[in-house]
């Protein structure tokens, strides 16, 4: 199906990819050498890679709180503050080499590190509301879109980062690739859409626990969490049980991105499959957990398998793993937004934000958690009996979305419109605007009213105001007849003011 958008959303989805790609860059180009510049002042493997585990628990903390004030403070202020934010912190954390000491070396890498988390969080998650809110009929393609880009930055961040420490020394990677991200900074100030939230702040609006309470967003938060540790799992464990090929850097390096690549290129079909609905979120999401259990029972293989770890079953485990992870992410956060709409919160930039921010803590919670306990299992019990904890965690939260889907994952009512587009001069329902099998033209008598269809029967405890239900909104007549009415970070028309309520 072919995709059109408008001027405004293409330059929109255009400035934040090439953001989420330079900002990942940014984020994963220490790797390769970082390690190494710290043994140089002292620093044990503990601390520099706490360096690395802070930035994820940062993330986790902070994230929830820009969700929660994002239609306060402003999507495109904490876009751009977070951005900018990052890029600054990246060319900082080049000049780290000409610090003597080993605590002043440790201090300020901490230091740098937290700040750039508290940017990268504000970052992504307004990033993900505005494209969720830009792109409402869309969501999961575009969010899909915005993760390739983000899984490439990773992917060519630490190449890109290795091959600048090789040529020029230790400030090189950060001052040119820092100062990349901070004219695509200065790029998204000038080009995103200059647009203010036409939405009453609301001092009690929903809150990251009204959010949490949906059983549905409940599982979504948890597969995110346990997708997120299959990654850092890997992370930190394949490099040592591959040592027994003897393999060089560069293979290594290859070997490395096979998971991520495979999700960056299928994200966006995962995306397509979530957003026309030809398989729901949910059942997405349970294919996404089959992959990845496959994976880790390839990739060791598992200590019940008796055979010994050869390269292509270990890379058919790779290749498993880059299917999950896009069907997981993706289908994550199309299912948690439109669960949390449909189970009452509003369709609104609040909402949005909520989504964002638990979205991109959850991920930053199993990242942290991910490699930290696969060290632990790797260093106890060897890494094929290890990859059965991940196998485990998926099977138990397949199981669990199985569950919902068998019992509570029931055909709602979609309505694709706003409030007052509902509401007739009567104070009757519209329903020509209503999606499903049960609002199927048909050839009942029918009224018009200023221009607008009415159906004179409807069917009964539907005669009053009804909240929307769907992030598919404004394709109804009202709002086309409606030229006042102009697109912003919004959500709800300013005509149409006030809290409404489902009786």
């Amino acid at each position: 199906m072919r995709l059109q958008f408008t001027s405004r959303q293409w330059s929109t989805v255009v400035v934040i990819s090439i953001a989420d790609f330079c900002n990942a860059i940014c984020v994963a180009l220490q790797a390769p050498f970082f390690p190494q510049e710290a043994e140089k002042k002292g620093c044990s493997a503990t601390e520099y890679g706490l360096v690395f585990g802070v930035f994820e628990l940062v993330v986790f903390a902070v994230s929830p709180l820009y969700g929660a004030h994002l239609n306060r403070l402003g999507p495109k202020v904490v876009f751009n503050a977070g951005i900018l934010t990052t890029s600054i912190c990246a060319i900082m954390f080049g000049f780290l080499d000409k610090v003597e000491g080993h605590i002043p070396f440790v201090t300020l890498a901490f230091a740098i590190r937290i700040i750039e988390a508290l940017g990268n969080a504000a970052f992504l998650t307004a990033s993900f509301a505005i494209i969720a809110k830009e792109f409402p009929n869309n969501v999961a393609t575009m969010f899909a879109s915005l993760e390739t880009f983000f899984g490439l930055g990773l992917i060519a961040g630490p190449m890109i980062g290795g091959a600048l420490y090789s040529w020029g020394g230790y400030c090189l990677p950060f001052a040119v690739l820092g100062f990349t991200l901070l004219c695509t900074a200065l790029l998204c100030y000038v080009t995103l859409p200059k647009s203010a939230d036409d939405e009453d702040v609301r001092p009690t609006g929903p809150s990251m626990m009204n959010l949490l309470r949906v059983p549905g967003v409940l599982l979504a938060a948890i597969t995110i969490i346990s997708t997120s540790m299959s990654i850092g799992f890997l992370q930190a464990t394949l490099e040592p049980h591959l040592r027994q090929f003897n393999f060089s850097p560069v293979i290594l390096g290859v070997i490395f991105i096979i998971n991520g690549g495979i999700y960056a290129l299928s994200a966006p079909g995962w995306g397509w499959l979530c957003d026309h609905h030809s398989v729901k979120a949910k059942v997405v999401t349970v294919i996404g957990h089959v992959f990845v259990v496959a994976a880790f029972l390839l990739v060791g293989p598992a200590p019940f398998f008796d055979m010994p770890t050869t390269l292509w079953v270990t890379i058919l485990g790779l290749v498993l793993h880059g299917f999950g992870m896009g069907s997981l992410l993706v289908s994550s956060f199309s299912d948690a937004l439109g669960t949390a709409i449909s189970s009452g919160l509003p369709n609104s930039i609040e909402t949005y934000g909520l989504v964002s921010g638990m979205w991109t803590s959850t991920f930053a919670l199993g990242a942290f958690f991910g490699p930290s306990i696969a060290g632990l299992l790797f260093d106890s019990i060897g890494f094929r009996c290890a990859t059965l904890f991940i196998s485990v965690l998926h099977v138990i939260t397949m199981l669990l979305v199985i569950i919902y889907i068998c019992i509570c994952d029931r055909p709602r009512m979609e309505v694709s419109v706003s409030a007052g587009d509902l509401l007739q001069i009567d104070g009757t329902l519209d329903e020509s605007v209503l999606i499903g099998e049960k609002y199927l033209p048909t050839t009942r008598p029918k009224s018009r009213r200023f221009g607008i269809t009415v159906e004179q029967s409807r069917p009964p405890a539907m005669n009053s105001l009804i909240a929307c239900s769907s992030f598919k909104n404004r394709r109804s007549p009202w709002s086309q007849r409606t030229p006042r009415y102009r697109p912003s970070y919004g959500s709800l028309d300013t005509r149409f003011r006030g809290t409404v309520s489902i009786t």
